[in-house]
C-alpha cells in the first residue's frame, strides 16, 4: 500500500506539472475555472440548474472532484436531461454536493486518505491501487487545478450518493428481516425513513436469534410496544456518525436517551459488548453499522445486552446495498477500512 501511495504521489505530481499553465494566475474561482476549461459544460449547466453557482463562487475553500462532459455522457440515456428538470432539483443538488469536499485538499493529501466527508454529508471513498487513484470507483485523471477558492481534481465518471433511506437499504440487505419487522411493529418506520440523518447500529437476524427463546415474539406483541420502542431507539444515534468519528468520540447518546460506548477491545470494534462486524453502509438519510448482538438499555448501572455464545464467532456477510456509486463502476467493489491511530475496524463489504 505504501508503494502504491508513493507511486500515486509521483503520478499526481506529473499531472500537477501539466496543469501549471492553468494554475499560474490562480485568479479564477472554481466555477469560472471550470467554464474556461471547456470540458465541463454539463457540470456548469448542472451547477446553475441546482442553484450552486453562487456557493461555489464563495470563499470556500472547496475541493471539487469534477466529472468531464464525457463522464456525464456515460450515464444512461436521458439521465442528465431528467436531472436538469426543476422537479428533480433536490436530487441533482445531492449528486453535485457529493462531488465537493470542504477545504483545499491537494493531490499529495488525497492519496493519504481512505475517504472524505462531502458537502452532501455522505462519505466519499478514496482508493489508491495499481498506481491509480479512484474516488468511489471514478478514476482521477487530472489533479491540482488551483482556483482562488479551492482546487479541482478531474474524474472520468459521475459518482452517485446513496439514494435509498435506512429502512430500504436494510431491506435490500436481506439479513435484517427481524429488525425491520420490529421497526414496523414499534411504529418507527416512518421516523427512520425521514430526513434524519440517523446512525443505526443494526443487529442482524442472527443477533436477534441469540436472544432467549420467545423474547422476540414477546416484544412484538402490542402490549409490549413501549419496551420494543425503547430497545430499538437504543440502537439509533442522531446524526450521521461514521466509524472513525464514533471511535474518536468513544460514546454517543441514543434516541432512547441512554448513551452507548464505542471502543476497540483486543483489536475488535465494539458498541457496549456487541461486536461491530461491518461499518459505514451509507443510506440517503444516514449510515448503518452492523452488529452481532442486540443491545438492551441498561438497568441501573449494568448493561443488559445479550452477548453471543463465545464458541460461535460471527462472520461478516455481504450486504447487498442499492448504493450505485459511479456511472461506470462494474462488479462488486469491496472497500477495506482502517481507522486513525492504528485502530482497525472491520469494513463492511457490500455490493454496489
Amino acid at each position: 500500500m505504501k508503494r502504491f501511495a508513493l507511486s500515486a504521489v509521483a503520478l499526481f505530481a506529473l499531472f500537477a506539472l501539466s496543469n501549471r499553465p492553468a494554475q499560474a494566475a490562480e485568479k479564477s474561482d472554481i466555477v469560472d475555472t471550470a467554464v474556461a476549461a471547456g470540458s465541463f459544460n454539463t457540470l456548469a449547466t448542472a451547477l446553475k440548474s441546482a442553484g450552486l453557482v453562487h456557493a461555489l463562487k464563495g470563499e470556500g475553500p472547496f475541493t471539487v472532484f469534477a466529472p468531464t462532459d464525457e463522464a456525464f455522457g456515460k450515464l444512461p440515456e436521458g439521465t442528465v436531461e431528467n436531472l436538469l428538470k426543476p422537479e428533480n432539483r433536490d436530487q441533482l443538488t445531492a449528486i453535485l454536493t457529493y462531488h465537493v469536499v470542504p477545504g483545499k485538499v491537494m493531490a499529495e493529501q488525497v492519496v493519504g486518505l481512505n475517504g472524505a466527508i462531502s458537502l452532501n454529508g455522505q462519505r466519499v471513498d478514496i482508493k489508491v491501487a495499481d498506481d491509480k487513484v479512484q474516488v468511489d470507483g471514478a478514476q482521477v485523471v487530472k489533479t491540482d487545478i488551483a482556483c482562488s477558492n479551492g482546487v479541482i481534481h478531474v474524474i472520468d465518471s459521475v459518482i452517485l450518493p446513496a439514494s435509498d433511506n435506512i429502512p430500504t437499504t436494510a431491506a435490500n440487505a436481506s439479513q435484517f428481516k427481524t429488525l425491520l419487522t420490529a421497526v414496523k411493529a414499534a411504529g418507527l418506520a416512518e421516523v427512520l425513513s425521514g430526513e434524519g440523518p440517523f446512525t443505526v447500529f443494526a443487529p442482524t437476524d442472527d443477533a436477534f436469534a441469540r436472544l432467549p427463546e420467545g423474547t422476540v415474539e414477546s416484544l412484538l406483541e402490542p402490549q409490549n410496544r413501549d419496551q420494543l420502542t425503547a430497545i430499538l431507539k437504543y440502537h439509533v444515534v442522531s446524526g450521521r456518525v461514521y466509524s472513525e468519528q464514533a471511535l474518536e468520540a468513544g460514546k454517543a447518546k441514543t434516541l432512547q436517551g441512554r448513551p452507548i460506548r464505542i471502543r476497540v477491545v483486543d483489536g475488535k470494534a465494539k458498541v457496549n459488548k456487541a461486536g461491530i462486524v461491518a461499518t459505514d453502509v451509507d443510506a440517503s438519510n444516514g449510515v448503518i453499522h452492523v452488529i452481532d448482538t442486540v443491545l438492551l438499555p441498561p438497568k441501573g448501572k449494568k448493561s443488559a445486552e445479550v452477548a453471543p455464545p463465545a464458541a460461535a464467532p460471527v462472520a461478516a456477510a455481504p450486504v447487498h446495498a442499492s448504493k450505485s456509486r459511479t456511472s461506470s463502476c462494474s462488479g462488486n467493489a469491496a472497500r477495506p477500512y482502517q481507522s486513525t491511530a492504528s485502530r482497525r475496524v472491520v469494513r463492511y463489504h457490500y455490493s454496489r
